[in-house]
């Protein structure tokens, strides 16, 4: 059977709703490793479930529950999510420091650094250092915001879960290998300053 992309519609997704995704997942997760002990682990499931399908769109069908709706997921479902949404939004903190560093060192350069600028890339004018620090940061900022897109896709894929969806194993794997090279480099990252 074939369909085509007019039977099924896609949710047009803007890379904004996936970074925004992607700032939530710390907050979140604490909040719903919070609620679970307090007996509250189905409002933690459907406050993920809630901000999937607004930044997301809906989980595909397929799965027990509807979204929007916390489908069979319990307090160790629920735990378990929370826990890798913890990492996954640890994880997330790289990128929005390169976004942030763009802003402060790219498109802010000029303001940041009074100079000189002799020594500076672009140098020696302050116009030529400011052009510079920008575009060389421009492709940075570009991959920052494609890890926050599959981030934000990882962790959408395993929200089904709490609608009593069976993620693929992948899923669980990535999820889980994804924060090691995270470490590595901020280790690496802190060595250098």
């Amino acid at each position: 059977m074939t369909t085509s992309l007019i039977s099924r519609p896609r949710p047009r997704v803007r890379i904004g709703g996936r970074a925004l995704y992607c700032a939530a997942l710390l907050p979140l997760a604490v909040a719903a490793l919070l609620a679970v002990p307090l007996g509250r682990a189905r409002a933690a499931a459907g406050w993920w479930l809630r901000l999937r399908s607004r930044l997301l769109g809906p989980l595909p069908p397929g799965g027990a529950g509807v979204a929007g709706r916390p489908g069979r997921a319990g307090g160790l479902v629920v735990a378990g999510h929370a826990v890798l949404s913890l990492l996954l939004g640890a994880v997330a903190l790289l990128p929005f420091g390169a976004l942030l560093a763009f802003v402060f060192r790219g498109v802010c350069y000029g303001l940041v650094d009074p100079g000189p600028y002799d020594t500076s890339w672009g140098g020696p004018s302050r116009a030529g250092a400011w052009a510079a620090h920008f575009l060389v940061g421009l492709p940075m900022a570009a991959v920052a915001l494609l890890l926050l897109a599959g981030l934000a896709a990882l962790h959408g894929r395993l929200s089904g879960v709490l609608a009593g969806q069976r993620p693929a194993r992948w899923v669980f794997a990535v999820a889980l290998t994804v924060p090691l090279p995270a470490v590595a480099l901020f280790v690496a990252w802190l060595h250098q300053i």
